[in-house]
């Protein structure tokens, strides 16, 4: 009964470590506070897997911020900036890392592969020293085994490590990351020591860059590795573990050929075509195969026959004493526990199962493959699997029909965008550089208790509207003040950029505490897409008109995007995803036009997480781009050459995607550009022309420093030196709703500040 979990959630089931952790960040409370919550949580998390009887309980899957900065401070590869004195690494160092201070900035983050979650990206070089500088992963192991639990402590794999960092400051791009292996594993080298004498007889290495497409000296980094480390392995059990996507078979072929490693965890959820590699390309003889059968992206009951099914078939593989049930990843990237949603109704609940019930259903499965399957849990599972197929809820005939049909056209806006940008100029009349904000302001205590009592009915309709109304009259104000050119509502009224749709949308359901960590205390509650897409009626006009009332300066109305709707919720996975995104598309295409109606000639449709969502092989990106762009086109194409359609993009690569957003046909762009070392600006130096407006980031939002007019001007002067004065537009680098207004008001005012220091200095230049 050999049964596995990837990894876990550590927020809490009530979000218990991001309160702990914002408390201490604003000195409210001490490190042995945090601390304290931290060990509770941990226990209770070793304590529930071992209660399920889940056999390979995983340590060091907990972090107080992000397991590759967990990774990074583990080698002591710490920047020099942040002036490291060489001890263990302390939550000083850690999280001026993360978050910046007030004399330097933040470190680089970017996706975790094409998830919503944003890791801290490791900047190395020639220069960098390497030293075991975090003892974090032997001391988790320690903690879980004085509560009577021998845990499975997990590490980021070295290669993976490597491939994940990005060059330091100053490095050329001809340095090699890879060449740096040999200084990572020496520190490998002691954990696994030290790991080895605390008596731990299992250590799982996460290498997810082994999904990539990955060249042959990548690959030969791996059995240069492993090949390194098998001595330090003698007494050990190591475990390979794969996640988020087909291993290609070079790759399959190369990790399963590794020395000294005992067992390979493979996701079978996303990676289909592996399952096929194990069946027709056999699998190494005496090492075990953690099955990961169990999803851990995703928030649906596992169909358990067909798993088992799947499983038995395994068996006959790989020999029953040596296959081990698993989930497909880490289970950090699902909600923790449905026992905490009591507003959900009893048969959309059937159909789930958040991280605590998948622990579980791993465990169910592995005990089924045992000969002693609980024939009763089985049963409920497949009349829920039943009722969700044959539920009319699920299917709307109309919406399918709407959507199918949109596949004849590329739903182009008939004129090109620098003859829409003249006729909106025309109307708009704004000045060059013009600033804006990308649409969310401060959300207040006082602002997000209005909303949850005008949720729980304690206060009327009028009382709500009356508060909203004034929060967003001190929003524009503001703005106007600061001489903002292209002014946002502020979204006093939203929860969430993609749960504040999804609330006003037939198809999707909502969770009252499926909180997921995006980044650091950071959590997104994302929606359930359960059944057909369609949009009953306005939901933005209202409160768009209303701010844009109160001013004569441009007013944004503002939606999130189709791609980043599908991307930020758990989407039903009975149906292509690319037929999800196309109903989403057609419901805020009808928002858009009535917008428009309504008066409001600036239209933001964000699509943040378009980048995200492009499948980890080159061989499956251009059908994702294909009609993840054409969704978000068909948004926009009907509206006048005068209304100006914006987007928004976050973290992340742009520069080998760039064509796709040339072809979203946006009139302006606005994208992060500061946190990475304007990385953006490079594909412009390489020769891409740009057309259509577009605003890179001047600062980063997601840290408390506030950057000066100075630096802002010299971060625009590297704007201006690869596009044209006409088309840049100056604005932060995301939404300003995590940020507070003592940080807000300075760091808008230096950017308005650094704006017209600049257009007077064009000015003068004529």
């Amino acid at each position: 009964m050999a049964s596995h979990i990837v990894g876990y959630p550590r927020m809490g089931p009530k979000r218990e470590l991001k309160f702990a952790l914002e408390s201490f960040w604003d000195g409210k409370t001490s490190a042995q506070d945090l601390q304290k919550v931290a060990a509770d949580l941990r226990c209770s998390i070793w304590k529930q897997m071992a209660d399920a009887g889940i056999k390979y309980i995983p340590s060091n899957t907990f972090s107080y911020y992000d397991q590759v900065l967990d990774t990074t401070a583990m080698l002591g590869a710490v920047p020099d900036r942040y002036g490291w004195n060489g001890e263990e690494i302390g939550f000083d160092t850690y999280f001026s890392m993360a978050r910046g201070n007030a004399s330097v900035p933040a470190m680089e983050m970017t996706k975790w592969f094409d998830t919503n979650y944003h890791f801290i990206v490791p900047e190395l070089g020639p220069n960098t020293k390497f030293s075991y500088a975090s003892h974090k992963a032997v001391a988790e192991y320690n903690e879980a085994k004085a509560l009577g639990i021998d845990t499975v402590p997990v590490l980021i794999g070295p290669v993976t490590y490597l491939l994940l960092s990005k060059h330091a400051k100053g490095v050329k791009k001809t340095f090699s990351l890879l060449s740096l292996l040999g200084n990572v594993i020496s520190v490998y080298k002691e954990v696994i020591a030290e790991l080895k004498a605390a008596g731990a007889s299992w250590i799982q290495f996460d290498e997810p860059t082994l999904v990539m497409d990955l060249d042959s000296r990548q690959l030969q980094a791996f059995t240069d590795a492993y090949s390194e480390l098998e001595s330090s392995f003698s007494g050990l059990n190591v475990l390979i573990e794969t996640y988020f996507a087909d291993v290609p078979a070079e790759a399959y072929k190369t990790a399963t050929a590794l020395k000294g490693v005992s067992g390979f965890g493979f996701d079978l959820v996303r990676g289909t075509k592996t399952l096929d590699l194990i069946k027709s390309s056999g699998f190494p003889a005496s090492k075990f195969l953690f099955a990961g059968v169990v999803d851990g992206r995703n928030i649906w009951a596992n169909d358990l026959a067909a798993s088992l099914s799947t499983l038995q078939a395994l068996e006959s593989v790989v020999g029953k004493d040596k296959l081990v049930v698993s989930t497909s990843c880490s289970l950090m990237h699902t909600a923790v526990d449905l026992v905490n949603e009591t507003k959900l109704d009893s048969e959309i609940k059937s159909w789930l199962a958040f991280a605590a019930q998948k622990v579980v259903e791993v465990n169910a499965l592995a005990k089924a493959l045992a000969g002693l399957k609980d024939e009763a849990f089985f049963s409920a599972n497949a009349a829920a699997q039943a009722s969700r197929k044959s539920s009319p809820r699920v299917t709307n005939e109309e919406v399918q029909k709407a959507a199918a049909d949109l596949k004849g056209s590329d739903h182009r806006r008939a004129t090109n965008v620098s003859a829409r940008l003249d006729a909106q100029q025309k109307k708009l009349n704004l000045p060059i550089l013009p600033t804006t904000t990308i649409g969310s302001f401060p959300q207040t205590m006082d602002l997000r208790r209005v909303r949850r009592e005008y949720k729980a009915n304690k206060i009327s309709e009028e009382e709500y509207v009356k508060a909203i109304k004034e929060e967003i009259n001190k929003v524009v104000k503001l703005q106007e003040e600061l001489d903002i050119d292209v002014l946002v509502h502020g979204e006093p009224e939203r929860n969430d950029m993609v749960e504040y749709f999804g609330e006003q949308l037939s198809g999707f359901a909502f969770t009252v505490n499926g909180w997921v960590q995006s980044y650091g205390s950071r959590c997104v509650k994302p929606p359930i897409i359960y059944g057909d897409v369609s949009r009953p009626k306005p939901m933005t006009v209202f409160w768009s008109t209303m701010a844009q009332s109160m001013t004569a300066r441009p007013m944004k109305g503002m939606l999130t995007g189709p791609v980043t709707i599908l991307n930020w919720s758990f989407v039903r996975n009975d149906q292509p995803r690319s037929e999800t995104c196309y109903q989403i598309a057609l419901a805020i295409k009808k928002e858009v036009e009535d917008l428009e109606a309504a008066g409001i000639q600036v239209i933001q449709i964000d699509e943040a997480a378009l980048r995200e969502g492009l499948p980890l092989h080159k061989s499956e990106q251009a059908f994702y781009l294909e009609w993840a762009v054409h969704s978000f086109r068909i948004t926009n194409c009907g509206v006048k050459d005068t209304t100006q359609i914006h987007t928004h993009m976050c973290y992340s690569n742009f520069n080998d995607i760039i064509h796709s957003i040339i072809g979203m046909d946006a009139d302006v762009i606005t994208i992060e550009n500061s946190r990475s070392d304007e990385k953006l600006l490079s594909v412009f130096r390489e020769g891409v022309k740009y057309g259509a407006g577009i605003g890179p980031g001047v600062y980063d939002i997601h840290s408390p420093r506030i950057p000066s007019t100075e630096e802002i001007v010299d971060r625009i002067n590297k704007m201006l030196a690869v596009l044209e004065t006409n088309i840049l537009w100056v604005n932060p680098d995301c939404g300003l709703k995590t940020r507070k207004y003592a940080e807000v008001n300075p760091a808008l005012s230096n950017m308005v500040a650094a704006a017209k220091v600049l257009r007077t200095q064009l000015a003068s230049a004529k």
